[in-house]
């Protein structure tokens, strides 16, 4: 039997008066991923334990069925192993965002989700003018990048930016853990403070405020820590082969550590004007080389950090009728069995614009498998499933289990 995860990032939610107390994966139109419910079987996942934060990074090593506690060490190590960065003893690896500062607030995550070119200038820019010796920005996608300091330390508090749009950013720079930490967390505030002088009227962000864009003028690097220790997928649950597709760092660098082939899909941006199409094909395609494909959509997640539920549940839907129903109608007709699941890695409700921990929805579809009474995949459908709740890596050993 052959496997496929489809994870709709951050797609579950909390309900608002707005949708009529309704969250959108209640409101979307999903006629097709309904239907993998009422033919398979549901439950409630915890993704996030109660000593992390409920990051992606967190949450997709969990659905992955890695246990977090044995094997996280940092969401810049693993973007790191996606971009190509190898990390040496002593590199402290961070994501390193773009962002965008008004006042003394910290407006967004992502500058206005600028452009690669944009941001690949502007961290050039940085590399020659901000960073010391021993401290190395690599550029990535839009506004995700990766900071590398030789000999850093990972006692360092850092809070993600897409968890405190609005809030003064003085109030969350980063700070030191123990003692062990202090210099380190003295260079990246200073690196933080000294971007905004050099960012603020660079010509890339002079062209943005003439157009009306957010101007990417602070940069803000966040989850430290050094290369993580991970089994492979094989290793861990003797799966032959398997591949990942994503449009993000993360979860491609989760892929290269549990020994998997990344696949990049052209026109895959992660936002809601990604390739569905190309990223069902290319899974379709995987699918028939591996055992195992681990397919990521990002979208929902940031409809929700941007607080547009009507974009959330578009996102959704897109999901639905240009990605699901397009691998389900495919397998349906290949000889060799195919078990679908699907589920999103953690809420990020479009009304707090950041992640929850709380427990989401999933359905597991195999060939064979008796379906139980649920009808339709969402945040209250699932929880009547026959499956029950789970928690980390009890999904994967579950799913992949003959």
């Amino acid at each position: 039997m052959k496997y496929i995860v489809i994870l709709g990032d951050g797609m579950a939610d909390q309900r608002e008066p707005e949708l009529d107390n309704k969250t959108p994966l209640m409101v979307a139109g999903k006629p097709w991923i309904d239907l993998v419910a009422k033919n398979g079987q549901s439950g409630m996942l915890h993704t996030v334990p109660d000593e992390f934060h409920p990051g992606s990074e967190i949450a997709n090593l969990s659905v992955m069925g890695y246990n977090v506690a044995e094997v996280f060490e940092g969401r810049g190590s693993l973007e790191a192993a996606s971009m190509g960065v190898e990390l040496k003893d002593g590199d402290l690896a961070l994501r390193c965002n773009l962002i965008c500062v008004e006042g003394d607030i910290l407006k967004n995550h992502s500058a206005g989700h600028i452009s690669d070119k944009e941001a690949a200038e502007l961290v050039a820019y940085l590399n020659e003018n901000l960073c010391p010796q021993g401290v190395t920005i690599y550029s990535g996608v839009s506004y995700r990048h990766l900071m590398v300091i030789k000999n850093g330390s990972k006692a360092v508090k850092c809070t993600p930016p897409h968890d405190v749009p609005g809030t003064p950013f003085e109030d969350v720079l980063p700070e030191a853990a123990n003692e062990d930490g202090q210099e380190t967390a003295e260079l990246i505030r200073s690196m933080i403070l000294k971007s905004q002088e050099l960012m603020e009227n660079h010509p890339v962000n002079v062209a943005r405020k003439a157009a009306g864009k957010d101007p990417a003028n602070s940069i803000w690097p966040w989850s430290p820590g050094f290369r993580p220790a991970m089994k492979t997928m094989k290793e861990l649950y003797g799966v032959n082969s398997s591949a990942v597709i994503s449009a993000v760092d993360l979860i491609r660098g989760i892929g290269v550590y549990a020994g998997m082939e990344v696949i990049m899909v052209e026109g895959a941006t992660g936002l809601y004007n990604t390739n569905y199409e190309g990223k069902a094909q290319a899974a379709l395609d995987a699918l028939k080389r591996h055992d195992f494909v681990y397919l990521h959509i990002e979208a929902s997640d940031e409809a929700g950090h941007e607080g547009d539920y009507k974009l959330k549940t578009k996102t959704i839907e897109y999901l639905d009728y240009r990605v699901v129903k397009t691998i389900w109608e495919e397998t349906q007709r290949w000889d060799e069995e195919v078990a679908i699941a699907i589920l999103p890695d953690h809420p990020t409700p479009w009304k707090i614009k950041t992640h929850t921990r709380e427990a989401i929805p999933f359905v597991i579809y195999k060939p064979g498998l008796e379906p139980d009474s649920v009808t339709q995949y969402d945040e209250d459908a699932c929880k009547s499933g026959v499956i029950g709740e789970l928690s980390g890596n009890e999904f994967m050993k579950l799913f992949l289990k003959s």
